[in-house]
């Protein structure tokens, strides 16, 4: 079997050059299409920290979205800016199993603590979601449920996650 790295690659790629992932690395975005951005988390985040039990629970991220919306001034807009894409991917979460769910926080979680780091100093605000206590007992804890297996569902997750910055980039 292809691990998990090698399998889910080319979605990984393609979602890394999504426009609108683009100028949110360059810190492009203004104080909206990065809310919008943010409520789109939310809802992600809120489905699977309600639904599923994560492997740690420093992972939470709900309560660092909803500082980082009050921050920019659009906390009151978690059902405004809630998109299609960012349904469909919830409905999704909510019919799943622990063990496909289990994907899904990896890839989420992960992203944001990896790749938020690098992006984070060019977004607006002062970026609550992407700091994390405990970080290293959060990679040991994903680390440890890991498999290769979970290649077809992080790759779904990838291309809800595309369809997302896909929509995001046309608001």
């Amino acid at each position: 079997m292809i691990n998990l790295k090698d399998a889910t690659k080319e979605l990984h790629t393609k979602a890394e050059r999504m426009p609108f992932n683009k100028k949110m690395m360059k810190g492009e975005l203004s104080n909206e299409d990065y809310s919008r951005y943010l409520v789109s988390q939310y809802h992600i985040f809120h489905t699977l920290e309600k639904n599923f039990d994560l492997p740690h629970m420093d992972m939470r991220r709900v309560d660092s979205i909803i500082e980082d919306l009050k921050e920019l001034g659009f906390s009151d807009h978690l059902e405004t800016f809630k998109g299609e894409e960012t349904t469909r991917y919830c409905k999704y979460l909510n019919n799943l199993p622990q063990v496909d769910a289990d994907a899904h926080i990896y890839l989420n979680y992960l992203a944001h603590m990896f790749g938020g780091q690098i992006i984070k100093k060019n977004l607006p605000g002062s970026g609550k979601l992407y700091e994390f206590e405990n970080v290293e007992h959060i990679i040991g804890s994903v680390r440890r449920i890991q498999t290769d297996e979970w290649a077809p569902e992080v790759n779904k997750a990838f291309t809800y996650l595309i369809n997302i910055f896909d929509e995001l980039d046309e608001s």
